[in-house]
């Protein structure tokens, strides 16, 4: 899946450096979740589905 034109943001809760966080971007049917500090380093593909319900469990915590 080529993902160099999509629209990555970072979370709102991201640090004053911008460094220590990840990125998403969404795709058709899928999340990409990428390293800010390692955007070449490798990109994780998640559901929706399975990305709301980890965002949900992290907003439980």
């Amino acid at each position: 899946m080529d993902l160099r034109n999509s629209a990555w943001r970072k979370s709102s809760h991201s640090g004053p450096e911008n460094n220590d966080c990840v990125e998403v971007a969404n795709v058709p049917g899928t999340v990409a979740i990428r390293d800010t500090k390692n955007r070449d380093g490798g990109t994780l593909l998640v559901g929706r589905s399975d990305f709301r319900r980890f965002t949900n469990t992290l907003r439980d915590l």
